[in-house]
């Protein structure tokens, strides 16, 4: 195939048009730049009218005097309306202790770390060099507060529903897992009762399968019974989960099983 000639008209002379020269090296720097803002606003599934909105959401305090603290701030207190919201909403039976805690694992550094992980956010910051030299990209509380700062910039970009629709597309894995722990709650803690109650042993679990990469693994789990030929196995993103998912299903079986059958176990959150 003959190869394809470009014509560009540039606005300098054509001596000036150089591998070396500076205003060649600038505009391959502004055309990166571009594209990686471009990059980003796809993961974030928001396109910022005001880019400069975005850039500040990126800076850190090591970067300059113009930095994402006060978007921080802001962020925050959105994050927590709207994670309040949802779990007021569906978990009307929970009471205002439980709900803060179920709260504080969703709004916590290291799920809000997670959530930055998840898109590569440590790809994009605007560190200082001291911050970039000893690995800033990476430290959980700078991840944690720039999703912060990136829902206060998507607030003020748009409104509040293009900052909820951001929260609930980041963090619905998380959601579903304070569901789900919601749910399966006490299942390991009913099954041993159970298990007590008929002077059995207790149950045993055993990691049957670990798979996807080291921040973000799941976790395949079997419940098993000596004295009864029932076993269960379930997923999770984390060991405990699946302990109490496989729990439950064994919980499931029992109760097909007499004399268990005839007073069933209490499955009650």
């Amino acid at each position: 195939m003959p190869a394809i000639l470009v014509a560009v008209a540039w606005p300098v002379a054509p001596a000036a048009v150089a591998y070396g020269d500076l205003r060649f090296v600038q505009f391959s720097i502004d055309f990166l730049a571009m594209d990686k803002t471009a990059a980003l606003m796809r993961k974030l599934d928001h396109q910022f009218a005001d880019q400069d909105l975005l850039q500040l959401a990126l800076t850190h305090r090591s970067r300059g005097s113009n930095y994402y603290e006060r978007l921080e701030f802001l962020g925050d207190s959105i994050l927590g309306f709207v994670v309040a919201e949802w779990l007021y909403k569906n978990f009307p039976d929970v009471g205002e202790g439980r709900l803060s805690r179920m709260r504080s694992s969703l709004v916590r550094k290291e799920t809000l770390a997670q959530v930055a992980r998840d898109i590569q956010l440590g790809d994009y910051l605007l560190l200082g060099e001291g911050e970039m030299k000893s690995g800033g990209f990476h430290r959980e509380s700078i991840l944690s507060d720039t999703v912060e700062s990136l829902i206060g910039a998507i607030y003020l970009d748009s409104d509040f529903s293009a900052a909820r629709k951001f929260i609930f597309a980041k963090f619905e894995q998380q959601f579903e897992a304070v569901a789900a722990q919601t749910s399966f709650k006490d299942a390991k803690s009913e099954l041993q009762e159970a298990m007590q109650k008929w002077a059995m042993k207790i149950p045993s679990y055993s990691i049957v399968e670990t798979t996807g990469e080291q921040h973000r693994q799941e976790f395949s789990v079997e419940c098993s019974l000596s004295d009864l030929p029932i076993k269960a196995t379930a997923c999770a993103g984390n060991r405990r989960l699946a302990e109490q998912k496989s729990a439950a299903l064994v919980l499931q079986q029992l109760q097909e099983i007499k004399p268990f059958k005839k007073k069933p176990l209490n499955k009650k959150v």
